[in-house]
């Protein structure tokens, strides 16, 4: 299944869920207040998300002067992407990561750890940097907003049926025990969704950003370095904003290698498999 193709797929199932779970715990009104209040607590990370990673991280802007490397590489990169030439910052960890954020291309910051930088060649960091080029192309921040929305409010429909009960259409009070199943239920089917939707966007951004580089094995190489090198190296900032883990290339937390149903990130060996598939054909 395309990766495109499944995240529709997946928007839908955990729009369906919202639905479904709103009219079961909530009716209508509750339905509608959830999702307003999960798309306002969202929009404000979406319009401000950049600049709250990127000083979460503690994380220096450069530019030609003091990063010309980087900088250059960057801007030959946005180039061939045909994107506004993002800005870029250097993080000082040694753990081999990178990440963009920014709520469009106009908008847009990339960020590598001094550790990805020194770790990797040059032809592995451009396939790195493109991956990360083609998450803002796609912007995949956005997708993971709406995705973050919804499953945010059905947490809260699931929050308000433990605490007070669900009301059915016509405002009467839902069964008790069926409250209490799907206030359990609900709030890990639409994680296990988002999930879905963050490795899916994975993949994709791979592809982008094998075809932005026009070189698939040089971030095949770059991703089963980084794997290698990322699991021994601790991330403090990460390990303590946990959220923001599915925003890298690698998942950057303890024990983020092993694929689960709750990972952020596929298997290292699938996505790599997929780049070499893609260079031969």
């Amino acid at each position: 299944m395309g990766n495109w193709f499944k995240t529709t797929v997946l928007f839908a199932a955990i729009l369906a869920l919202f639905m479904t779970i709103g009219g079961l715990i909530g009716g209508r009104e509750g339905m509608l207040m959830a999702l307003l209040l999960g798309g306002g607590m969202n929009f404000f990370a979406y319009w401000f998300s950049d600049k709250m990673v990127l000083r979460m991280y503690n994380a220096q802007p450069v530019d030609e002067t003091s990063s010309p490397y980087l900088y250059n590489m960057v801007r030959e990169l946005a180039g061939r992407a045909q994107l506004p030439m993002p800005r870029v910052y250097l993080i000082d960890e040694a753990q081999p990561n990178a990440f963009a954020t920014g709520r469009n291309p106009e908008n847009a910051a990339v960020a590598a750890t001094t550790g990805i930088v020194s770790l990797l060649s040059e032809r592995e960091l451009r396939g790195v940097m493109a991956h990360e080029l083609a998450h803002v192309k796609h912007r995949d921040i956005l997708t993971s907003t709406i995705a973050a929305t919804l499953a945010g409010a059905i947490s809260a429909l699931a929050n308000f049926a433990m605490f007070f009960g669900g009301r059915d259409e016509e405002g009467r009070p839902a069964n008790a025990v069926v409250s209490i199943i799907v206030a359990i239920i609900a709030p890990l089917a639409a994680m296990l969704i988002q999930m879905a939707i963050s490795r899916a966007r994975e993949f994709e951004a791979d592809r982008g950003g094998a075809e932005i580089s026009g070189d698939p094995l040089a971030l095949a190489s770059a991703l089963g370095k980084i794997d290698a090198y990322a699991r021994g190296i601790p991330f403090p900032t990460a390990e303590a904003h946990p959220a923001t883990a599915q925003m890298m290339i690698m998942n950057p937390l303890a024990g983020g290698g092993v694929d689960t149903l709750f990972s952020t990130h596929p298997k290292t060996a699938e996505r790599i498999a997929r780049l070499e598939a893609m260079a031969r054909g």
